[in-house]
């Protein structure tokens, strides 16, 4: 976490230039002359408000988690609580959404993934995005589906969305949001079908 004090007008700043570079050349040879050059602050800021290189990816990905959980929660308040079709959609929307699809993000989240497999900080916030997915989906499959089943076709649900971004993001003309929406989209009624009184 970085120190209490570090002004608010350069957190932004610091973010989106870390973000710029790990697109530019990638994590491993991000520096924190390169960040600090692009946000055109002095490194100092950097090792001391974030303990350098690592402490500001860690924040760099907490900003891009907590614009998710924005997108995600504001589109669930766009849809009625009675919708689960539409409200899962909802949420596999706003894991698609035109933020995270952005090249910088894009690659911030390849480097990010990489990474947490090795970094305790990195690997937890992984968890607790992975956990908050799940919730959502479960939370909301759990309107029509039993305990066990709403838990199994949450994580379906969640491995597709993992899976078409993963490949999107590595495929050279990226991350059709509409495809992935149709291929979920169609393994959701797939699922709900049975439980859903027919029309």
């Amino acid at each position: 976490m970085p120190k209490l004090g570090m002004p608010e007008i350069r957190r932004p700043q610091l973010i989106d230039a870390t973000m710029a570079v790990v697109n530019d050349v990638g994590l491993s040879n991000a520096s924190v002359a390169l960040i600090s050059r692009k946000a055109g602050v002095s490194p100092g800021i950097i090792n001391h408000y974030f303990g350098g290189k690592h402490g500001l990816m860690e924040e760099t990905m907490r900003a891009v988690l907590r614009q998710l959980s924005v997108s995600v929660k504001t589109r669930l308040q766009q849809v009625d609580k009675r919708d689960i079709a539409g409200r899962i959609q909802a949420i596999v929307a706003g894991n698609f959404d035109d933020y995270q699809m952005e090249s910088k993000v894009v690659k911030t989240w390849l480097a990010f993934w990489a990474h947490a497999m090795h970094d305790s900080q990195l690997h937890r916030l992984q968890q607790i995005n992975e956990q908050r997915l799940l919730s959502h989906l479960r939370y909301e499959l759990k309107q029509v589906l039993p305990a066990e089943q709403a838990a199994f076709v949450a994580q379906g649900i969640a491995a597709l969305i993992d899976g078409i971004w993963l490949r999107g993001a590595l495929h050279p003309e990226g991350i059709c949001a509409e495809k992935a929406k149709l291929i979920i989209s169609d393994y959701l009624d797939k699922q709900l079908s049975p439980y859903l009184p027919r029309q």
